[in-house]
C-alpha cells in the first residue's frame, strides 16, 4: 500500500463520478494543468422510491421532530416523497446534517434562519453528542438500500429514537462500453464504486493501473479485493482528491 516512489507518467484519468456541472470544476483546472485526460463516468445510478412502495413502510414523516441526512440525495428524495404523499413540512421540525455541505444544500428546501439546522463536520460522530442532548425527539433517517453498518450502531449506542426510511435505491451502472478502454488512474469515493467495478469486470486485474480513494470505507473496499491503494484522501497532507492528484501527477510526470 502507499504512494509509488517512482510512479509511471498520468496521462489520463476516470473518476467514478458524474461530470462536475461547473466549467472551472477543480478537476477542471488539473486536466489542464498537467495537459492529460480527465474522463467521468457513474459507476452508480441512484432511483427512486415511489410514493406507492414507500407507504408500504407505513412510516409518516409527520409522526418524527427530527431528521438525519447524511447526503445530499437523501435530502433530495425526503422532500420529494413529502411532496408526492403531500406531507406539509412542519416549521418545527430539526435537521441534523452530517456536514455543511449537506446543511447548506439543504436550504433549497429550507429557508436556513427560520429552521433548526445542526451542520455535522463530515460524519455522523459529530453529531452524536448534539443529537443525545434531544432524547425526546423522534429521528428519521432517510437512507438508500445501502446504509453503512457503523451508522445505525452509533445510533442505537446513543440511545436514540430513531427509524430508518428507505427512500432511494443505489444499484450499478452497466459499463460495459468501458471493456476495452484503459486509465493510468481510477477514482473512487465510494465502497459502491469498487462493488460495481467488480459486478461490471470480474476479472480486472489492476496491474500498471492507479487505484485513488476517498474516505475509510472506500479504502477497506479496496483492501477486500487485494487492490494496491496508490493515492488516499483525505489525509494530514491532502484533504481533497483533486491536492492529492495534483501531487501524484506531479511527481509522475515530472522529467527524470
Amino acid at each position: 500500500m502507499g504512494r509509488q516512489k517512482h510512479p509511471m507518467k498520468v496521462k489520463s484519468i476516470l473518476v467514478s463520478q458524474p461530470k462536475p456541472q461547473t466549467e472551472n470544476s477543480p478537476y477542471m483546472q488539473l486536466a489542464s494543468k498537467h495537459k492529460i485526460d480527465i474522463d467521468f463516468r457513474s459507476f452508480i445510478e441512484v432511483r427512486e422510491v415511489e410514493a406507492s412502495e414507500f407507504r408500504k413502510y407505513k412510516i409518516n414523516p409527520k409522526l418524527f421532530t427530527s431528521f438525519i441526512f447524511t447526503s445530499r440525495n437523501a435530502v433530495d428524495h425526503f422532500f420529494r416523497l413529502c411532496k408526492e404523499m403531500r406531507v406539509e413540512i412542519n416549521p418545527e421540525w430539526k435537521y441534523f446534517c452530517t456536514s455543511e455541505a449537506v446543511a447548506f444544500y439543504l436550504q433549497k428546501f429550507v429557508p436556513y434562519r427560520k429552521r433548526k439546522i445542526y451542520p455535522g463536520k463530515g460524519s455522523l460522530a459529530d453529531l452524536i453528542p448534539i443529537m443525545k442532548r434531544q432524547r425526546n425527539q423522534k429521528f428519521l433517517l432517510p437512507t438508500s438500500n445501502l446504509l453503512k453498518p457503523s451508522i445505525p450502531e452509533q445510533l442505537d449506542k446513543a440511545g436514540l429514537d430513531w427509524t430508518r426510511a428507505v427512500m432511494f435505491n443505489t444499484v450499478t451502472s452497466d459499463l460495459g462500453d468501458l471493456e476495452n478502454v484503459t486509465y493510468d488512474v481510477l477514482v473512487f469515493s465510494s465502497p459502491e464504486g469498487i462493488r460495481s467495478l467488480y459486478t461490471n469486470f470480474p476479472d480486472f486485474e489492476q496491474k500498471g493501473t492507479r487505484i485513488a480513494a476517498f474516505g475509510s470505507t472506500t479504502k477497506q473496499a479496496i483492501e477486500a479485493h487485494n487492490l494496491r491503494l496508490d493515492i488516499a484522501v483525505p489525509t494530514e497532507e491532502f484533504l481533497s482528491m483533486t491536492e492529492a492528484l495534483d501531487a501524484y501527477v506531479t511527481l509522475a510526470n515530472k522529467s527524470k
